[in-house]
């Protein structure tokens, strides 16, 4: 496995002239509208999800969260990365934050090292940014049950490895769905997570070479 350092983190970031759509699009869903279209009405809702790698076992990990059940929510039981919709008057930042200490009772100081391109999720018409983040110390994982059901620690280097892709087909209506998905510890990840991962992969990629 690959073990990554924060100066590859911070290289991979700092990326000019990256086709962050075309990394995006890896790990999307076919049929996937990856820009919110311009004949629907309003504006789209902001939220932002936190990327937070740590030290666990000698290598970074990121955390992901599996979320509880919520019959209005049309991400209930999804795995996804902390984070949720804006307050009024927060910033990408103030949420990704906000949302982890809610979610996760992270009270560790967060060291930001950058953002990743925005998604669209288009069923909730949210407009996510994702905020890149790193802890000196694996926190000590407190959840709020109201919203997480599990907390799943994903080492880095797992993104890095093809042999943790899946793509299947999914029945939608009467027709189907293409659907990568990241094999972590058992779990599908897949969706607006799986895109974000994915151009962090791809910029990790570039970066480390050949």
């Amino acid at each position: 496995m690959t073990f990554l350092t924060l100066a590859q983190i911070r290289a991979a970031l700092a990326l000019s002239g990256f086709d962050s759509e075309a990394a995006q699009r890896l790990m999307a869903p076919r049929p996937r509208a990856m820009r919110r279209s311009e004949a629907r009405a309003g504006a789209p809702r902001q939220a932002s999800v936190l990327v937070l790698l740590y030290p666990r076992d000698g290598e970074l990990a990121v955390v992901l969260v599996r979320r509880a059940a919520h019959p209005q929510d049309v991400h209930s039981g999804q795995i996804g990365l902390p984070g949720g919709a804006r307050e009024p008057g927060e910033t990408a930042l103030q949420a990704a934050l906000r949302e982890a200490r809610e979610e996760l009772g992270l009270r560790e100081p967060v060291h930001v090292l950058g953002q990743l391109t925005q998604v669209y999720i288009p069923p909730s018409d949210f407009m996510v940014t994702p905020v890149v983040g790193h802890v000196a110390r694996r926190p000590a994982w407190q959840p709020d049950a109201a919203e997480v059901v599990e907390v799943i620690e994903c080492p880095l280097g797992w993104l890095l490895d093809d042999t943790r892709k899946v793509v299947e087909e999914w029945p939608v209506g009467d027709s189907s769905m293409r659907v990568p998905w990241y094999n972590i510890a058992g779990h599908k990840v897949w969706g607006a997570t799986a895109i974000i991962l994915s151009e962090l992969e791809q910029r990790l990629r570039l970066v480390l070479g050949p």
